[in-house]
């Protein structure tokens, strides 16, 4: 039987850049999201688009929908994008055909690492080094926690970024209070903190990212990339970006926590490192990321790859190249911000050098959704950044 994929959250930039190279290499991929169209979907490598019920407020219709895609269009290899729609198909895993492959280890594993709080008692047992943290099982446990806190700012982190509940799924953020009382206030004033969450010091440092390719408990490949620009400017999303090299020690901690729950399909190790050098764990993410498309341009085919993975063939040595790559209207973005910004914190003269780097991104630097040879999901990025202007 002829191999078809379904690759869902279409209007992610991941899911293109998995669209575009699962689709090159001949596969029939088909594109699903909650609304049409979606930029994925309008992928010159797309073969069928679908629509389905929004995971956020309908979980249950959207994995009921997606049986009934699968049969359809004989799905043999489901790959979601997104926390989200990940989240439901796992907590309904069982109810999946039985020929089809879902990228991911027992369900119990994915929640050892993505449930944040058992992450960070799994690296304490690892050896891994993660911030000063408290354990907190609701708002009333951090509220009792907060007094015996003598330093500022700390970092209040919900145990999961998105939760699922029966009927909804729930989406929290991260908090860095200054003091006492806004940690306090974000205690109260956010529903989220009735789940569990940790209270950790703030490392001052910056972020880097040890990406991931596993096969049933055993490292298939590692990748690592430069932030050059971010959005906002002051800390965010990779809009410019560049492969660098893999940080042995960090490698090292991120394969450690993998073999130990067996994984199995891809994962994003996020450290914070400190001006001394220390790695400390951050989060780990069970999904793509959205500068996915820089790893594939510099050799590293993750999606490729996991496919080839997970349905028992061979994956190819692994060997990487420097690339750079950019994500226009997020780097378009992050410039008005920049022009935005008051003069103490970024002088006419920077805001001109900010432009200057804006027109000259460099000849060999590529981009990440408009590419000459599949424009279609470029117009649409532009027609809906338009409409969120006009509103």
């Amino acid at each position: 039987m002829e191999p078809r994929i379904l690759v869902l959250d279409g209007n992610q930039r991941a899911a293109l850049a998995a669209v575009r190279s699962l689709g090159a290499k001949g596969l029939w991929v088909a594109v699903g999201e909650s609304c049409a169209p979606s930029m994925a979907g309008l992928s010159r490598y797309c073969r069928q688009s679908i629509t389905y019920a929004d995971p956020f407020s309908a979980p249950r219709p959207f994995f009921e929908d997606l049986l009934k895609q699968i049969d359809e269009q004989n799905i043999s290899f489901l790959l979601p994008i997104t926390e989200a729609t990940t989240y439901v198909i796992l907590a309904y895993r069982d109810e999946l055909p039985a020929h089809v492959t879902l990228p991911f280890p027992e369900t119990v594993s994915v929640e050892q690492l993505a449930n944040k709080n058992k992450l960070f008692q799994l690296a304490l047992q690892q050896n891994v080094p993660v911030p000063e943290t408290i354990f907190c099982a609701d708002a009333e446990a951090g509220l009792e926690a907060l007094e015996t806190i003598n330093h500022f700012p700390v970092v209040l982190k919900p145990f999961k970024s998105k939760i699922l509940q029966p009927t909804s799924i729930v989406s929290t953020q991260v908090v860095i209070a200054h003091s006492a009382r806004e940690a306090s206030d974000a205690l109260k004033s956010h529903l989220f903190f009735q789940f569990p969450f940790t209270i950790q010091s703030f490392i001052e440092g910056s972020g880097q990212g040890i990406f991931a390719l596993f096969d049933h408990g055993e490292p298939v490949c590692f990748f690592a990339h430069r932030r050059l620009r971010e959005k906002p400017p002051g800390g965010g999303v990779s809009v410019l970006c560049e492969s660098a090299p893999v940080n042995d020690q960090l490698r090292t901690y991120a394969e450690n926590l993998l073999r130990s729950v067996a994984w199995h399909g891809v994962a994003m190790v996020e450290f914070r490192v400190a001006p001394d050098g220390t790695g400390y764990l951050m989060e780990v993410n069970p999904r793509f990321w959205g500068s996915l498309q820089l790893a594939i341009d510099s050799g590293i085919d993750f999606p490729w790859w996991l496919y080839l993975a997970s349905t028992g063939q061979t994956v190819p040595q692994a060997c990487w190249q420097h690339r750079r790559v950019r994500w226009l209207l997020g780097d378009l973005d992050r410039l008005y911000l920049v022009l935005k910004s008051s003069a103490e914190v970024y002088t006419f003269g920077q805001k001109l050098v900010e432009i200057l780097r804006f027109f000259t991104p460099g000849l060999r630097t590529r981009h990440e959704v408009n590419r000459w040879k599949d424009l279609r999901p470029f117009w649409f990025e532009v027609k809906q950044y338009l409409r969120a202007l006009k509103s």
